[in-house]
């Protein structure tokens, strides 16, 4: 389990998301050890024999469609998991969907306009105390990160000085246990903020951090606390912001659309083609949210 909890982390899911997922899964493998199921062969059958058991009373309760769908949804994500690191070539849970509940889109997905105004509309000039011009200037480059290149917390954490080429127009995204590394285009309009941040901002933030290493965006400690405080601005911009985990997923599935599936699998990082494959549903369910509002069938 604990490869599992790390592949969440990976994937930037909340710390009660990981906690709820793994309690999920966690009561799915005592169920298929107690029946002496395999994980890795575990068919459709099986997993419609779990989804019953689910849906039947314990001690005079029920438990509603709702719950049984988040329960089912974290064992769709284990399944994926699994694929990921090769110990599966398919996923039995794919295609057992819970009828009667209303379908909600996985990220609530922000159009590409939308994320690009948050890096266009975001200050950086006539900021007032106790705000400071430099953080403004530090978050206004965090926001281009995510919204062109579709960076993550884990991917912002891990970038060095030495990933950053303003000269060529280039940032590299190094590897991690879960993601391969990249090279991706800077582009035009994030030159000048990044510019105004190496030759000023970044040292005068480090210098009041008493914080002085390689680190891109300098930090005390493990905890990312520039996209917290970052994001509780974005939203002064658009209500609709969640959390970088949101973005991502929204500047990804932006991609597919402008770019075939295995270019996006290399500018997401991504290891395994399943892994972006689950972004193209998303688009699917965005669209499908989009005709239903604007075109109702009675």
């Amino acid at each position: 389990m604990k490869e599992f909890e790390d592949y969440l982390i990976e994937q930037d899911y909340a710390k009660t998301t990981v906690a709820c997922y793994t309690r999920d899964t966690k009561s799915f493998l005592k169920w298929s050890d107690f029946k002496g199921y395999d994980i890795e062969t575990l068919g459709y059958k099986e997993c419609i024999q779990y989804t019953q058991k689910l849906q039947q009373p314990k001690r005079g309760k029920t438990l509603s469609k709702s719950t049984v769908k988040h329960k089912i949804g974290s064992l769709k994500i284990y399944f994926d998991f699994l694929i990921d690191e090769n110990y599966r070539g398919d996923n039995p849970f794919k295609n057992i969907n819970i009828r009667g509940v209303k379908r909600t889109l996985n990220h609530n997905l922000l159009e590409f306009e939308e994320l690009e105004d948050l890096f266009y509309s975001y200050p950086t000039r006539n900021i007032q105390p106790p705000s400071c011009p430099h953080v403004s200037i530090r978050d206004k480059v965090i926001t281009g990160l995510m919204v062109y290149q579709g960076l993550g917390a884990t991917a912002l954490k891990s970038l060095k000085m030495e990933h950053i080429n303003l000269e060529r127009g280039k940032i590299y995204i190094p590897s991690t246990r879960k993601t391969n590394s990249r090279e991706l285009e800077i582009k035009s309009q994030q030159i000048l903020s990044l510019a105004s941040y190496l030759e000023t901002s970044r040292e005068v933030i480090q210098n009041a951090m008493n914080c002085h290493s390689e680190a891109f965006i300098p930090q005390k400690d493990e905890r990312f606390t520039a996209l917290a405080w970052l994001f509780k601005k974005l939203r002064r911009i658009n209500l609709n912001v969640k959390d970088a985990k949101q973005i991502r997923a929204s500047v990804l599935t932006h991609w597919l659309v402008t770019h075939n599936i295995r270019e996006v699998q290399y500018m997401a990082g991504h290891r395994y083609i399943s892994s972006t494959e689950r972004y193209v549903q998303d688009n699917l369910e965005n669209l499908h949210e989009i005709i239903e509002t604007l075109h109702p069938i009675n």
